[in-house]
């Protein structure tokens, strides 16, 4: 009975789900040195979710790390000023 409930459960930890208002919005899923995100957009609005374990050490680079995935999966440029959030999921704005 365990197993019935662990397989799905493991199942949902390897993908990225966007917030409820990127729902409908494709994912492209993207590695910035070895670290891998999943970008969610509409239209000029995108939202960024890390994939995996970071430690403290490493947090200070995720944000650049997040800006250089969103412009790798749309071609645009993302507005810095416009992300909001922390090291696991950000939000923001892009121009094209």
């Amino acid at each position: 009975m365990f197993s019935r409930f662990l397989i799905p459960i493991a199942l949902l930890c390897g993908c990225a789900s966007p917030s409820p208002q990127f729902f409908g919005a494709s994912g492209q899923a993207i590695t910035v040195e070895n670290r891998s995100f999943t970008v969610f957009r509409k239209d000029t609005q995108v939202q960024v979710v890390r994939h995996g374990y970071a430690g403290p050490a490493a947090r200070d680079d995720i944000p650049a790390q997040m800006l250089r995935a969103v412009a790798q999966a749309t071609g645009c440029t993302p507005i810095e000023t416009s992300f909001q959030g922390d090291s696991g999921v950000r939000q923001g704005r892009i121009r094209c």
